[in-house]
C-alpha cells in the first residue's frame, strides 16, 4: 500500500488529516490489498466519529457555561460601577434554576465566586477583590469563547475527514467490484476458448 503525504499533517489541535486516495490503482498493489484498506478506513472513520462526539459534548458544555460566566461578569461589573454611589439597592438574585432570593446590596470591595461547580471539581467559593474578579472572569470568558470556537472548527474538520474516508471507502469498493467483474469476464472468455 502506498503511503500518503497527508498522513503527517494535522489541524492546529493535532487531529490528523485523513489520507485521500486519488488513484486507487496506485494506492493498492493488488486486489488482496483492498480488504485490509477498507477495514483500516472503517476504523479511522470510527475514531473520527468518536472524536466528533466528544467535541460536540465539549462544545455543548461550553455553550451552557459561557452565558453563566457572562452573567457573573455583568453582575461584578455592575457592582464595580456602584462602588462610588453608596445607597443600598434591593435585588432579586438566582440561587438555583428555580429558586430566587431578595437581598439588599451595598457598595463592596470584594465578591465571592464559585469555582469548580461541576462533577469533576469541588464546590469552592473564594473571595476576590472586585478588580481581580473582573480580570479573572474576563479571562475565563475569553478562554471559553476561544475553546468553543476551536471546538466548532474541529467539528467541521472532523466532518471533512469522515467524508474523505467515506469517499475513499466507496472508491476502493467500486474498484474491487470492477476488478471482480473483469476477472469474471476473463474467466468466461477463457472458458469459451476451450
Amino acid at each position: 500500500m502506498a503511503e500518503s503525504s497527508s498522513e503527517a499533517q494535522s489541524n492546529p489541535r493535532g487531529i490528523p488529516v485523513a489520507p485521500f486516495v486519488d488513484d486507487v490503482e496506485k494506492f493498492v498493489d493488488s486486489r488482496a490489498d483492498i480488504e485490509p484498506n477498507l477495514k483500516k478506513f472503517q476504523e479511522m472513520i470510527a475514531k473520527y466519529q468518536f472524536m466528533e462526539m466528544n467535541t460536540q459534548r465539549r462544545a455543548a458544555g461550553l455553550r451552557d457555561k459561557i452565558p453563566d460566566i457572562q452573567k457573573t461578569l455583568d453582575t461584578v461589573m455592575f457592582l464595580e460601577s456602584r462602588k462610588e454611589s453608596s445607597p443600598e439597592i434591593e435585588s432579586t438574585f438566582e440561587l438555583n434554576d428555580t429558586l430566587f432570593a431578595k437581598a439588599k446590596v451595598s457598595a463592596t470591595d470584594e465578591v465571592y465566586l464559585w469555582l469548580g461547580v461541576n462533577t469533576r471539581q469541588a464546590n469552592v467559593m473564594l473571595s476576590y477583590p472586585v478588580a481581580e474578579a473582573l480580570v479573572l472572569l474576563k479571562g475565563k470568558l475569553a478562554a471559553a469563547k476561544e475553546s468553543l470556537s476551536n471546538c466548532e472548527e474541529d467539528m467541521d474538520f472532523l466532518r471533512q475527514q469522515i467524508t474523505t474516508l467515506e469517499v475513499n471507502t466507496a472508491r476502493l469498493y467500486n474498484y474491487e467490484v470492477t476488478m471482480k467483474r473483469k476477472e469474471k469476464e476473463e474467466a468466461e472468455r477463457g472458458a469459451g476458448d476451450i
